[in-house]
């Protein structure tokens, strides 16, 4: 058995987690892997920097806001994974629903709720980048996740005396996994039964939202 067949086996006995969207604004990324050389390999983008972008320059999954034209958030991660990095998931296997996640106060963005669906691809087409958007695209082992090693301290200018959880995928200082991408991250890998060695922990986003008087 493959390792992207067992990562499939383990999805399917995962219970996602759905948050009502209420007056949320709605958003959508697509979680997408691909059976590499030596084991089943995950899809990270670099956004581009923009001033209009509260991603700007992060390390994400393919993804955006849910627009008008869009049956659902799965139809929204999947157009804008075609937009962004040129992979069209029409023909790929879905894999399920991973989570909904709230936006993080911290920066403005609870009111967006982010909703991550996870796809299995067979030989993609080469990347086809939406440089306005996307940076780099690159594929990542998902077994390198685990790795103690590149689980780093990250500070972002804009908290700069916050140490946030950080995953290193690429060039050091600037491939860094962090926030709601992480947390993500912490999501599927517990579902598929191989958790980060240093887990985001829940308590410290509900004292600082207590500390706020949330």
């Amino acid at each position: 058995m493959s390792d992207l067949e067992i990562i499939r086996d383990r999805l399917q006995g995962f219970e996602s987690v759905s948050v009502e969207p209420a007056e949320h604004q709605l958003a959508a990324v697509a979680v997408v892997l691909r059976e590499g050389a030596s084991g089943s390999e995950i899809l990270f983008i670099e956004r581009s920097t923009r001033e209009d972008d509260p991603w700007s320059g992060h390390m994400a999954f393919p993804g955006g806001r849910v627009e008008a034209a869009d049956a659902d958030t799965r139809a929204a991660a999947e157009r804008e994974t075609l937009e962004e990095v040129g992979v069209s998931l029409s023909e790929a296997e879905y894999l399920g629903h991973l989570a909904d996640l709230q936006g993080s106060p911290r920066f403005r963005q609870n009111r967006l709720i982010v909703s991550a669906h996870v796809y299995s691809v067979k030989d993609p087409s080469p990347f086809v980048l939406d440089e306005r958007e996307v940076a780099t695209a690159l594929w990542f082992p998902v077994q390198g996740l685990s790795d103690p090693q590149r689980h780093v301290p990250y500070r972002t200018p804009a908290m700069s005396e916050v140490d946030f959880p950080g995953l290193l995928v690429g060039e050091p200082e600037r491939h860094v996994v962090w926030g709601l991408t992480y947390r993500f991250v912490d999501i599927f890998m517990g579902a598929i039964e191989r958790p980060l060695p240093d887990r985001w922990d829940p308590s410290h986003e509900a004292r600082w939202r207590q500390d706020q008087g949330e």
